[in-house]
């Protein structure tokens, strides 16, 4: 073992704490004397990152002004007034490119000037956005067929600038697959096998890709039309005080729990990362309050990350808005929007309580106590902020009667603003309103241009068909065996997310391997969520885990053992996409309720069993290899939807219980040592 690896190993033995070396955590400045929790200590996780810059003076004016604009425009456009979709799309992706440019750093700098490097790329994409206007009645037959000379310029530069803004908001993973995949476009003739295709000339390439089947195809479309309107909408929840009332309520009900922190953790994390899309952005955002909070009370620090992240991976998986993943299945399978979210509501159940599960079990194991009650929010308090539950309500409420997400999503908007105005604390004035829109455009940004650069993708496969050839592919392996099938679409789909934000992650995979699983006979439904739940946790799984990673940059600790951590944390998530298969009722691909509810019910207990499992503790103890092996066996009947499976997990759950109390002979390992916060040296803390 490294000597870094040592260090790590005793800080995490020795002192489940932050930095701060608090004596009492009554004295913690992130709660204040009312029992309302303050998370206005958290910085804007953005505007606190090295890649970005910190404005002022006229250019601080000029992108809120651009930012606001661009917010206003989409909404003008999303209710009252539709324009052609190339123009939209392309408009989108110009506010998006102009304010990246200004916003983002294209190296490492301490300097917040805009280069004039920078500036020449914002004059480029300006012009590339009104060419496309100006010249879009011809360019609609003339890209990707008979390109003149300036057509392909003009979609080279495009497609340049999405690739650069890519690099700056997520890093060089997605550019280089991208990269990737445009080479792929030039090597086919070269290539054997399945990847084998004729090739195609650069100027046909260049403009097809930066068309409507690349750039500006349906993943641009979602993001114009769905994403940027829901991270409007989150934007204005955080600002009306919503959102920080959503944190204090999950703080109120769970944070008295054994271990409560992590499961405050589970539950404002799963909410925050339904909304903002991103579950590494999630992290960062809700895991500098919550992870202190973790430590504090007693877990590991690397235990503390990975339940961060785990959670923040999973509020991509959480309806309504599936970190605007139910709005791009629906647009790619033409599958109602009410139906897509009403299929993931159980599976999401199943991996929240799954990860809920593992905290728990990591608190028993501790022995870990919850906070005191003079820390928790006051009941009171939230009793009387009831009301900002509305916007929550009322937006899945129209959703499910049928408005559709646009006005649904905008009414949200309008609600919070209304709402922040009954409060003094809340209220929001002209300007608050201002920089609400600002914040939305610039949380936006990371998203547009991972979208954008997953057209590229898209459009490649389009173009040389490798899609149709891999569904071919997979359609023969599930001759001979689905089960195996299955497995390769899993490894495929986690290859293909690793180190890529999950829409981007999802978009690839739908094109590849979702085409395969219907055309092996499964339901779109469940083919597109398989993949689905795939790209979603392939932000947790090692080597490339970003939601892991990110969190381990909070508390300091290895980020390859954090993402290890996350992988265990998160296993349900592996094996859910098969329940779905194995138990369709799980999807609600049934017309019996009872069927229904049978297999929801076993497979929350099934959930609980591989939980126990992997966390190593049953029946109030700690629990040796030999039961832990019954426990899985047990978990995966039970999951399975079959009477004859159930009745033989009921069988094994009673030798399980006989095999700890009279084999396993040993007593219940609590570490009370830990069961109160403790100092540097070791102390237990003053709790009361």
């Amino acid at each position: 073992m490294s000597r870094k690896d040592l260090h790590e190993e005793n800080e995490e033995r020795h002192e489940p704490r932050d930095k701060n070396d608090l004596t009492d955590l009554e004295k913690d400045p992130d709660i204040e004397e009312d029992g309302k929790l303050d998370t206005e200590v958290v910085e804007d996780a953005l505007e606190a990152s090295p890649k970005t810059r910190n404005f002022t003076g006229w250019k601080r004016y000029t992108f809120m002004i651009i930012a606001v604009v661009g917010a206003l425009y989409h909404l003008y456009i999303l209710n009252l007034n539709p324009i052609d979709p190339w123009v939209f799309r392309s408009t989108h992706i110009l506010f998006g490119t102009v304010l990246t440019l200004m916003f983002y750093k294209g190296w490492k700098t301490e300097s917040n000037r805009i280069p004039i490097l920078d500036w020449v790329m914002i004059g480029a994409a300006i012009f590339v956005g009104y060419y496309i206007f100006a010249n879009l009645s011809t360019l609609v037959f003339r890209f990707g067929v008979t390109p003149t000379t300036l057509d392909v310029v003009v979609a080279t530069v495009g497609i340049l600038l999405v690739l650069e803004i890519t690099r700056r908001t997520s890093g060089w993973t997605l550019p280089i697959l991208a990269g990737v995949f445009i080479l792929y476009s030039f090597a086919g003739p070269y290539l054997p096998g399945i990847l084998n295709h004729n090739g195609y000339s650069f100027e046909r390439f260049a403009t097809y890709i930066y068309g409507l089947d690349g750039v500006f195809g349906v993943t641009t479309d979602v993001s114009s039309k769905y994403i940027i309107l829901f991270i409007i909408f989150g934007a204005f929840l955080q600002m009306s005080g919503v959102g920080q009332y959503f944190i204090d309520v999950a703080f109120r009900l769970a944070g008295w729990m054994r271990g409560g922190p992590a499961k405050v953790a589970v539950f404002s994390s799963g909410l925050m990362g339904m909304i903002n899309g991103t579950s590494a952005g999630n992290v960062v955002a809700t895991g500098s309050l919550t992870i202190p909070l973790m430590k504090k009370t007693g877990y590991r620090a690397r235990f503390a990350a990975a339940t961060e992240a785990t959670a923040s991976a999973g509020g991509q998986l959480l309806p309504p808005i599936m970190g605007a993943g139910a709005f791009l299945m629906a647009e790619i399978t033409g599958i109602p929007y009410s139906e897509v979210i009403l299929a993931a509501t159980i599976p999401a159940i199943l991996y929240f309580v799954s990860v809920y599960f593992m905290v728990d079990f990591q608190a028993l194991k501790e022995g870990l106590k919850g906070l005191p009650a003079k820390m928790l929010p006051d009941k009171m308090y939230l009793l009387k902020k009831a009301y900002l539950f509305i916007p929550i309500v009322l937006l899945i409420g129209l959703l499910i009667s049928g408005y559709s997400v646009i006005f649904a999503g905008t009414v949200g908007i309008i609600v919070c603003f209304i709402l922040s105005l009954f409060s003094s604390e809340t209220r929001m004035g002209f300007m608050n309103v201002l920089e609400a829109f600002e914040l939305g455009m610039k949380n936006a940004l990371q998203l547009i241009a991972i979208v954008a650069c997953a057209g590229i993708i898209v459009g490649v496969i389009a173009l040389t068909g490798v899609g149709q050839r891999f569904s071919t592919m997979l359609l023969t392996i599930a001759d001979s065996n689905m089960l195996i099938a299955l497995v390769f679409a899993m490894i495929l789909s986690i290859i293909l997310g690793m180190g890529m934000p999950t829409t981007a992650a999802y978009a690839v995979a739908a094109s590849v391997v979702a085409p395969g699983l219907v055309r092996m006979g499964m339901e779109p439904i469940l083919a597109h969520m398989f993949v689905f739940y795939y790209a979603v946790i392939s932000a947790i799984t090692p080597p490339v885990a970003l939601a892991a990673f990110a969190a381990a940059g909070i508390t300091g600790t290895n980020p390859m053992k954090t993402a290890a951590e996350a992988f265990k944390i998160g296993l349900a998530a592996f094996i859910v996409p098969f329940m779905m298969f194995y138990s369709p009722e799980l999807l609600l691909l049934s017309d019996s309720t009872l069927s229904i509810a049978l297999a929801t019910i076993t497979a929350l207990v099934g959930v609980y069993f591989l939980s126990a499992a992997v966390q190593g503790w049953f029946f109030r103890k700690l629990s040796p290899w030999y039961v832990r092996a019954v426990l899985l066996v047990i978990a995966v009947l039970l999951m399975l939807s079959s009477l004859y499976t159930d009745i033989i997990a009921v069988g094994l759950i009673i030798v399980a219980m006989l095999m700890q109390k009279y084999i396993n002979k040993d007593k219940p390992k609590a570490r009370e040592k830990k069961s109160q916060p403790t100092t540097r040296s070791g102390k237990q803390m003053n709790m009361t």
